[in-house]
């Protein structure tokens, strides 16, 4: 038995033939049936008016890639394939051609492939009708993964379909190369730290860097951490435990920095940025969790260091505390990789000026057009963009489209610099 995307190539193989030969000796098409299969855009329709129709078509399609007509494509299919942990998804169609989109990292795959009954059968070039279909069924975090994947994926095929690139089909773009940022994890060792962030600049090229600086790093000492012992180290990273550490809101921690501690995580900003020197942005980000007051004790000791911006400090929903360390700290700060969508999502934190920068995750934030908007209104109030991205190249490349077309874009997110086998998916052209 032959596999079905076979025989749908077949079938569809054999309707291109058949409508070809009924071109070649019919002159009775419609104007609807030639304005619909031509596609001869901006060409001026008077020079054509005493031509046959088949000449007119012959003549205006002569350079168009007559593979795909976009207005007949259907999805056929939705398929995940897991790579080191990324999951990849496919949407197959009836004429062959297909587009990629990715879950978010640490996300389930199964976010995207309980969507395959909703979409199957539509065209996948009306893209946001379909993703207002679907929109209900994404979340905020990694619930919203699903829906990005499949917008993503919606956007790769549309525009093979159309043969442009997707930050075309967004109205195009406002710069040809799109600025990077590393991140850099911590290492307790301050001048070791240093000498790897410097070795993004001077080695690996990056012209923005980002820093790992939490109380993990000193927390390790006697002295620098109130309430230390009672929470594990790295702990907020272990949602599983409900009553633990990554589960419980900054506020009710009752973590404290001590001056000892801030001391000691000062003198690790301070040997990065002996070696990397004020000239290239430096953020940081991965702080811990500890409650407004501790942030702003923190944010104040490293203000003279002139971070680009603070990341997360407080949870993106608390509007009240980002907007109280954006007005109280010189350094900016920045949150979202976690929020969905711009309405009920990042719409009321710019509305409130609550934060400098906003941080979209593409494959959290509702997908490539989605992630613009967000980025569009942001401008309107004067707010610029960075983007998060930890994924496979699927999504970075989404990313770096979406990067391509909105204006306020600051940097993206490269949070793969040392994974062995991350520019393994990617066939590189110079």
């Amino acid at each position: 038995m032959k596999p079905i995307i076979e025989k749908i190539r077949e079938e569809n193989s054999l309707y291109e033939q058949g409508d070809s030969a009924e071109r070649a000796v019919s002159t009775g098409s419609s104007r609807r049936d030639f304005l619909r299969k031509s596609a001869i855009g901006g060409v001026a329709l008077g020079s054509f008016m005493m031509m046959p129709v088949e000449d007119v078509i012959a003549q205006a399609t002569s350079k168009v890639n007559r593979t795909s007509y976009p207005s007949d494509l259907r999805i056929t299919d939705l398929r995940v394939a897991t790579i080191a942990g990324k999951h990849i998804i496919k949407i197959d169609t009836n004429q062959g051609i297909y587009g990629l989109g990715e879950v978010r990292d640490g996300a389930d795959a199964r976010y995207a492939l309980f969507l395959k009954s909703r979409i199957l059968g539509l065209n996948p070039c009306n893209i946001e009708m379909i993703f207002r279909i679907i929109r209900q069924f994404g979340y905020h975090g990694r619930q919203g993964g699903g829906v990005c994947a499949v917008e993503m994926a919606l956007w790769d095929l549309t525009g093979k379909a159309y043969n442009v690139p997707v930050w075309q089909l967004l109205g195009g773009r406002y710069r040809d190369k799109i600025r990077l940022y590393a991140d850099t994890p911590g290492v307790q060792d301050p001048g070791e730290f240093a000498e790897k962030v410097r070795l993004r600049m001077e080695v690996q090229g990056f012209t923005w860097l980002k820093m790992d600086l939490g109380i993990h790093l000193v927390q390790s000492k006697e002295g620098n951490i109130v309430n230390n012992k009672f929470w594990a180290p790295m702990a907020q990273y272990d949602l599983r435990d409900y009553m633990g550490y990554g589960n419980t809101l900054h506020p009710f921690t009752q973590v404290q920095i001590t001056d000892q501690g801030l001391a000691d995580l000062q003198e690790y900003v301070e040997k990065v940025r002996n070696a990397v020197g004020y000239e290239i942005p430096l953020s940081a980000d991965h702080f811990g969790h500890f409650d407004i007051n501790n942030s702003i004790r923190f944010g104040k000791a490293m203000e003279k260091f002139r971070l680009a911006w603070l990341e997360d400090m407080v949870p993106w929903w608390d509007i009240e505390g980002n907007k109280t360390l954006s007005q109280t700290l010189e350094t900016p700060i920045l949150t979202g990789e976690d929020i969905y969508c711009l309405r009920g999502g990042f719409k009321p934190l710019i509305d409130a000026r609550a934060v400098d920068i906003i941080h979209p995750d593409l494959a959290t934030a509702g997908g490539i057009l989605e992630t613009k908007k967000i980025g569009d209104y942001a401008e309107e109030n004067n707010i610029a963009m960075a983007l998060h991205m930890a994924g496979s190249p699927v999504v970075f490349m989404a990313n770096v489209h979406c990067a391509a077309a909105t204006q306020n874009f600051l940097a993206l997110e490269h949070h793969n610099v040392d994974t062995p086998w991350w520019e393994n998916l990617v066939k590189m052209f110079t």
